[in-house]
């Protein structure tokens, strides 16, 4: 059983990816678990794109669908803030990131309840925080693994909803996880999915990026879509980064619900 003390320890020692950092793993718990007070404490701007992860849980999939006994999967999930938040509404909810370190997070969330986060505020100042999932959800419901969103296990079953957020520009072949979506997502089921479709060879090849090299990238989507997913509804999210107490990326995901046929 993982102690749910010491988990401000290191146990990211091996930089794979970015992921695997420290510094991003502590900016993505403030990302999802801190009050917006925290994230943007101004009067302006900023404050609409906060909650985001919170918002593709509750905002993406049509609830009003969701029966009784719903399984879901959040593709990506990072530190599983999106994946609790389904658990309001699913019997059973899997996160699969390929990052350990935000796995490892996101487990510890699920056993404990809490997890401390450091907020960078400027230069060396920081501020410690202890970040928690709503005491209402029910953590028993939720699971998460490291695993590949391009090379999902064979035996994970089907979903009755599957949510992949700002995912399929920061895979080497998004299509491989596209095609192995009409598998995951049951006949009449959910898919939803954003994407900034922030292009980055370091990321994703550009033989690989969707819409004829990404001169239109949800047309892209769509047509690998189309054959098995119906599109029920397309819009904009925006979300907010907080890098520093000065500095923020805010930046527009496309957000789009599909209905498997």
């Amino acid at each position: 059983m993982m102690a749910c003390r010491d988990a401000r320890r290191d146990l990211f020692d091996m930089p794979i990816n970015p992921y695997e950092s420290d510094e991003l793993l502590q900016q993505y718990l403030v990302f999802h678990y801190a009050s917006a007070e925290e994230q943007f404490p101004y009067p302006f701007g900023g404050a609409d794109a906060v909650d985001f992860p919170k918002r593709c849980a509750v905002e993406g999939p049509d609830l009003s669908k969701v029966k009784l006994g719903a399984r879901a999967l959040d593709l990506g999930c990072s530190v599983g803030r999106s994946s609790f938040e389904l658990a309001r509404y699913c019997e059973e909810v899997v996160g699969i990131d390929y990052s350990d370190a935000f796995v490892n997070a996101a487990k510890r969330l699920q056993e404990c309840g809490v997890h401390p986060a450091t907020r960078l505020d400027e230069g060396s100042a920081s501020t410690e925080l202890e970040v928690c999932v709503d005491s209402a959800i029910d953590r028993s419901r939720v699971s998460f693994e490291q695993g590949d969103a391009q090379n999902i296990r064979g035996d994970i079953g089907q979903f009755d909803v599957v949510i992949a957020c700002n995912l399929i520009c920061r895979v080497p072949e998004p299509m491989k996880v596209l095609n192995r979506l009409v598998e995951l997502v049951k006949p009449g089921g959910q898919l939803f999915i954003t994407t900034p479709f922030t292009w980055l060879e370091e990321y994703t090849p550009s033989s690989n990026w969707l819409g004829d090299g990404a001169q239109d990238s949800f047309a892209g989507l769509r047509r690998a879509l189309e054959p098995s997913f119906e599109l029920a509804k397309r819009w904009d999210m925006q979300f907010l980064i907080r890098e520093h107490a000065r500095k923020f990326q805010y930046s527009v995901a496309q957000a789009s619900r599909w209905t498997r046929i």
